[in-house]
């Protein structure tokens, strides 16, 4: 089991945006067989359900991104760049000296930490645009925390150096905050699309230094690496940019990301909801929250007929209400105090 947080915290999973992310699975019962299950047999069952999808061909993947990553006005998003505007086909590939001067297909999990075998060499969950030059810093390395000693891109959006993160002091690649959780969503993918494969994949191709992969099946990174991806995906949790394409590669692929569908579901997998039966259908009511005084984790519903004070963390009362998932619905994404306790809204 991964370890606790360091504070009480009740996660809410709000119910209109939970069946804006799921509704659209098929039959409503895409996520069925991973009903009631825990830990690593919840991961085995998803793995099941989620493996066996249509591999495109790498250049279909230029086409592909229209519908997974346009922006509103037209433009392709770049993970790695705030400062690029690039057309889909005019700006795509070819040569570069510079930040901002082609787009290209970023593997955010190399492919040679594969062998560049397929279907993940052109599994749409994880090759995303990106801009070239900055993409060429990023190399191999794997994700990590650094000060960027080495690169920064323009408004030190992406950085390269020393690592910061507790247990890995070599160079990794670090991008930028409104990212942290996509890309760890994209890995907690990979571990589980691919779990009969990921036990034999080795990061430490091309200069990289370090292996992130812990060579087993279900927790598939290694531990510095495992604990930071649970972090940033609580700090950058789901938004819409990422369950549009969700939706857009499930209807070129056939298959879901499970971690976008289900805000949080990487700690029924392996941190610290390890214990808790997933419920494929009731994922947006429950409300559960985690003790520091305990290992054990207790899952509630909401109590009828008691007034509940919500409280921002500067002290003034945000609302009350008797039912504290009505009362949820109401609030913003953010962190809040009831009875005495702390919780985060996602």
């Amino acid at each position: 089991m991964r370890k606790l947080y360091h504070t009480l915290i009740i996660v809410a999973s709000l119910s209109f945006y939970s069946f804006a992310l799921y509704a659209q699975a098929p039959g409503g019962n895409y996520y069925q067989n991973a009903d009631g299950k825990k830990g690593q047999a919840l991961k085995t069952a998803l793995f099941h359900i989620i493996a066996n999808h249509t591999a495109v061909s790498y250049k279909d993947i230029w086409a592909a991104y229209e519908t997974t990553d346009m922006r509103d006005d037209g433009y392709v998003y770049d993970i790695y760049s705030n400062v690029t505007n690039y057309r889909y086909k005019t700006d795509q590939a070819g040569n570069y000296k510079k930040e901002g001067d082609v787009y290209n297909r970023e593997h955010t999990m190399p492919k040679s930490w594969f062998n560049d075998a397929t279907p993940m060499y052109t599994d749409l969950f994880h090759i995303m645009p990106s801009d070239g030059y900055v993409n060429s810093k990023r190399s191999n390395y794997p994700f990590g925390e650094t000060k960027g000693e080495n690169y920064k891109s323009q408004n030190d959006y992406s950085k390269l150096g020393t690592c910061t993160t507790t247990g890995y002091s070599g160079i990794v690649f670090e991008p930028n905050d409104e990212y942290k959780g996509d890309l760890a969503r994209n890995y907690f993918y990979m571990a589980t699309a691919y779990e009969d494969k990921i036990g034999s994949w080795n990061s430490n191709t091309g200069g990289a230094g370090t292996n992130i992969f812990s060579g087993n099946s279900y927790t598939a990174y290694v531990d510095w690496q495992l604990d930071m991806l649970l972090r940033w995906a609580e700090k950058d949790p789901v938004s819409e940019k990422e369950t549009k394409p969700n939706n857009a590669v499930f209807a070129i692929q056939h298959n879901r990301n499970p971690y976008i569908d289900y805000p949080g579901l990487e700690q029924y997998v392996w941190g610290g909801m390890t214990d808790v039966a997933f419920s494929y259908d009731h994922y947006d009511t429950n409300i559960r929250w985690r003790e520091t005084n305990t290992t054990a984790i207790r899952q509630v519903q909401a109590t009828n007929g008691i007034w509940i004070t919500i409280y921002a963390l500067d002290g003034h009362v945000v609302l009350s209400h008797t039912r504290m998932e009505e009362a949820m619905k109401q609030l913003p994404r953010g962190i809040y105090i009831a009875n005495k306790r702390k919780f985060v809204v996602w």
